[in-house]
């Protein structure tokens, strides 16, 4: 049997030296982005929100030592390096826009979905070249524990050739109050995640088809409840994402059985796991390799988790970027790959036909 793999599933922190001003003081921000940052050491500057007593509340919390009254004020605060927003998506492009004309903003991370549309997406990207300005989006499943060994695994070739993956998600979303006003729904705020680490872990596919049903327990006006989206890859590769945001009945004395399970399948090995976010628990993966497990089942463990630690990641990744002056792992030019992933998506429900991804244009 061959030496056995070692595996990096958290960050090495390289830089902790830029100053963070945090726009938004909702959950995602006080529960994971500024749970992640203190952990990390990375200095956060100040915050604002819409209301400033929310700011207020989650300063203090987390020992954040300026609150500004707006966004608009704290953009322009000279002693910020880096914006982080936290924002409805159909607010965050203005303050994206803002924050690109401040000459003392070196780099703004930006919630998915960037925008509503790719249109925009593609907007924000150019402004942002043009701006020489580093805008990089928040795709936070990239740095689950579980998915950065997995692609560790499928790198080192021990599953060979892949063959099959899926993510099987069966789940209850908390959805923001400010999707109500959106016609789009599960696929543009939740199959973004499973969309988006499809590409991380195998590249780009050639095309999708997607189905879709409206989720009985959404009360609210959608048009995509329930999501499954098969792909195909350029390598022969097809993959299959599934958003079951229904899940089953909920009521009293119902046992909850949520989960997100996945699974990959190579020439070589299989690797299977599961997502803890349903549960609050950690990730987990396990796989056997013909090549370097002698086909037997190993299972490697770590004691972090994808809410909130995956964070400390994606702000890592940024702050090195602008140390370095290189392209952030997590760049606004891939994110609108993934946009453009979506969009088709969309298409494929509205068409009712697969859908090549060259039928989506980026430019």
């Amino acid at each position: 049997m061959a030496k056995a793999l070692k595996f990096e599933p958290d960050v090495k922190i390289r830089t902790k030296s830029y100053r963070i001003g945090c726009i938004g003081a909702g959950m995602i921000m006080a529960e994971c982005h500024l749970a992640a940052y203190k952990q990390a050491g990375f200095p956060v500057a100040a915050i604002a929100s819409r209301t400033r007593a929310n700011a207020e509340k989650v300063a203090k919390r987390w020992g954040i030592p300026k609150v500004h009254a707006t966004p608009e004020e704290l953009i322009r605060d000279q002693s910020i390096d880096i914006i982080d927003i936290a924002y409805p998506p159909d607010q965050q492009p203005a303050l994206i826009r803002k924050a690109l004309k401040q000459k003392h903003i070196k780099a703004i991370l930006a919630q998915k979905p960037l925008a509503l549309s790719l249109k925009e997406a593609i907007r924000l990207r150019d402004e942002a070249e043009k701006a020489g300005k580093t805008l990089s989006v928040n795709q936070n499943m990239r740095y689950d524990q579980s998915m950065r060994v997995l692609k560790q695994i499928i790198t080192s070739g021990a599953l060979g050739d892949i063959v099959f993956a899926q993510i099987d998600m069966h789940a209850i979303p908390h959805w923001q109050g400010f999707l109500r006003k959106y016609d789009r729904l599960t696929l543009s705020n939740m199959s973004v995640h499973h969309l988006d680490v499809l590409r991380f872990l195998f590249g780009d596919p050639s095309e999708i088809t997607t189905l879709t049903r409206k989720d009985p327990r959404t009360k609210f006006e959608h048009s995509d409840g329930i999501i499954v989206s098969t792909m195909k890859f350029p390598s022969g590769l097809m993959a299959v994402s599934l958003e079951d945001v229904w899940s089953g009945p909920r009521q009293d004395r119902y046992k909850d059985d949520q989960h997100i399970n996945w699974r990959v399948e190579g020439t070589h090995g299989v690797a299977r796991g599961t997502i803890g976010w349903p549960t609050g628990a950690a990730s987990t993966l396990s796989y056997a390799s013909a090549k370097t497990t002698g086909g037997k089942w190993v299972t490697p463990a770590w004691k972090t988790m994808w809410f909130p630690h995956a964070f400390i990641g994606v702000m890592e990744q940024l702050q090195h970027a602008v140390k370095t002056g290189t392209p952030p792992a997590l760049s606004v030019a891939d994110n609108v790959k993934t946009m453009a992933l979506v969009e088709a998506g969309y298409r494929s429900i509205a068409k009712g036909r697969s859908v090549r991804l060259s039928e989506i244009s980026t430019n």
